[in-house]
């Protein structure tokens, strides 16, 4: 049974706000962002006072104009100024307020994106090798992308749109009401009521429309990245055309939703503006015979038209906004996804830190097979005393990578049970476990940043000293010295501007540097010409002394000096011994040297 599971069946994934208003509250009163919560009260606030101005700002407008038919002509003159002052003032304030909350708010909000982006990037370096493996890394990328920026969008629109929008229709409809008459006050809420329910019942729709739209970019931003990355292996093939028309498809469909996407946009817009006009009109006739009747003055008809548009300004930003959260819910439901995976490999709750001191290996009766394969490691032990140096060999594909990969527990085996220095490292913190361990793989992986980070990558705070001291080791000093930039040149993508050589001298001057009680080889020297490969074999020899070591080779030339050859077929231990010994059986291991010893010289 997968311990790695999606739990998306305990949470909603049909763009409902429900998951997403949770998400948003808990992340308001966390701790992390307790020192901004006195700038969310003022903005608040600030939104509030501003929603007032708005409302009562065409009253003083309004006014002015009454005041113009004033018979009394010096004071209404006056009070005209007066009311325009106040008009000028309230309209200012209500436009103003706005933005001086924005730059309050800008820096809580970006914390708030920044606190999730970083949890769920460090949420998905977690998870397991598995979940890596089967992951395109552009499109995890684009998932915490969406997600995170999502969380911006909900705080703005839910705290200073919809709220207040609100709070303005129950002012201006109170407003309305008692000013000018119940019927302006009915027309606008009737009004809102029918642009409300034509918006939620077209966005609705839309969101379907943009999930499937997000799927599709998501596929065109992992094919982008993966190509990208191995754009090495698409020159060599000569597929450049291949690969063009694979993102073209992928763009093609992506393309076809966003049109859809962009026409129900259309039509959204369009039917909001018909609703909005028709609003205006009725109040507008309404007020006009009422002026006729003598019920109202001109100044009043203007002031209840201004209100409704006012209302309207908004409500269009409503509408907007309400479109932003719903499809801000749709792209947390992914972020969702991938925060409530819970790693394949755990630490356990009581689990200790392991202090390998001698670095004794021990392997009792392993057996794993790697999920969607019928092969595997079928009951294999073997002991490693501590500060010796075993060999592994086999056939491509018997299974000597996923030894490392157990003991590095990547995997957990389905059988038996791994320890150090007599410690099952199920029962050890993973972090504590993969410090005591130093790795030079058969394809050294390197960022794309200087020589200099990626040699100190297992240990940053090394000196000087130490670094050249594992330079020396690792044959690379010459290398290094030839650079015009030295340690601060940059390796390109995945390393590509070193030779396979100099790849995998950088992996094992990063592991010397280490300094690992248990050091692991997996074909370190593959990529070596013969030259190099001798010079690089004595650095590692040195390397190795006084620790454990562990290594996988092709070359059997590199382990014949070996305390202990395991010979892995088919996924069995089927010999082991010293050199000497293994010849002197004639089987797996004497066949695979003499094959070694006619194709090369290794004797």
């Amino acid at each position: 049974m997968r311990a790695e599971q999606d739990e998306q069946s305990k949470f909603e994934t049909d763009g409902s706000l429900g998951p997403a208003l949770r998400r948003v509250f808990r992340l308001l009163v966390r701790d992390e962002l307790r020192q901004y919560r006195p700038l969310m009260g003022m903005a608040i606030v600030l939104t509030l006072i501003a929603k007032l101005f708005s409302v009562v700002s065409p009253i003083f407008f309004g006014d002015a104009i009454n005041a113009l038919s004033d018979d009394k002509v010096q004071l209404a003159t006056k009070s005209m100024v007066l009311m325009l002052v106040a008009w000028s003032v309230a309209r200012f304030l209500a436009i103003g307020f706005p933005q001086i909350r924005d730059a309050f708010f800008a820096v809580v909000s970006q914390a708030a994106t920044r606190l999730t982006a970083v949890e769920a990037f460090a949420h998905s370096n977690a998870l397991s090798l598995q979940f890596h493996l089967t992951r395109r890394a552009g499109s995890l990328n684009r998932i915490i992308e969406r997600g995170s920026t999502s969380i911006d969008y909900l705080l703005r629109f839910l705290a200073f749109n919809i709220v207040p929008t609100l709070v303005e229709l129950v002012l201006a409809a109170l407003v309305l009401a008692v000013k000018y008459g119940v019927s302006f006050s009915l027309i606008a809420v009737a009004t809102v009521a029918l642009y409300v329910g034509f918006t939620l019942w077209i966005t609705e729709w839309r969101v379907r429309q943009r999930r499937e739209m997000n799927e599709a970019d998501t596929e065109v931003r992992g094919r982008a990245i993966d190509s990208l990355t191995n754009f090495e292996t698409v020159k060599a093939f000569a597929s450049e055309q291949r690969e063009a028309d694979r993102y073209g498809e992928a763009l093609s469909i992506f393309s076809r939703l966003y049109v859809k996407v962009v026409r129900s946009l259309s039509l959204l817009n369009a039917g909001q503006e018909f609703i909005m006009g028709a609003g205006v009109f009725t109040v507008a006739l309404v007020a006009a015979f009422q002026v006729r009747g003598g019920q109202l003055q001109v100044g009043d008809m203007t002031a209840a038209v201004l209100i409704l548009m006012n209302i309207y300004r908004p409500l269009g930003i409503l509408g907007f906004a309400w479109r932003e959260i719903k499809q801000g819910a749709v792209d947390l439901e992914n972020l969702d996804q991938l925060m409530h995976r819970n790693p394949e490999i755990a630490d356990a709750p009581d689990a200790e830190p392991l202090v390998v001191s001698g670095g004794e290996i021990r392997f009792e009766g392993i057996s794993f097979v790697h999920e969607g394969r019928s092969d595997g490691l079928s009951d294999i032990s073997f002991c490693v005393p501590a500060g010796s140096k075993i060999g592994v060999v086999g056939p491509s594909g018997a299974g000597k990578s996923t030894i490392l990969k157990l003991l590095f527990r990547f995997y957990d085996p389905a059988k038996g049970r791994i320890l150090i220095d007599g410690k099952d490292i199920r029962d050890v913190q993973q972090t504590s476990l993969r410090q005591g361990l130093g790795l030079v793989p058969q394809d050294v992986a390197l960022f794309n940043d200087s020589l200099r980070f990626n040699i100190t990558y297992a240990r940053p705070d090394a000196t000087e000293a130490q670094i050249a001291k594992a330079l020396k080791e690792a044959r690379l000093t010459d290398f290094i010295a030839s650079l015009p930039e030295g340690l601060e040149t940059r390796v390109g993508e995945r390393g590509l501007k070193l030779s396979g050589g100099e790849k995998q001298r950088v992996g094992i001057a990063r592991a010397i540097l280490k300094n690992p009680t248990i050091l692991v080889l997996d074909e370190a020297t593959s990529s070596l010409d013969s030259e190099t490969e001798r010079e690089v074999q004595l650095a590692l020899s040195a390397a190795a002394k006084g620790r454990t070591s562990l290594a996988i080779a092709h070359r059997l030339s590199t382990i014949r000096d070996s305390d202990l050859i395991l010979v892995i077929s088919a996924g069995k231990l089927v010999e082991q011994g010293t050199h000497d010994q293994l010849l002197a059986e004639n089987g797996l291991y004497a066949r695979m040297w003499q094959r070694q010893a006619a194709a090369e010289p290794l004797l």
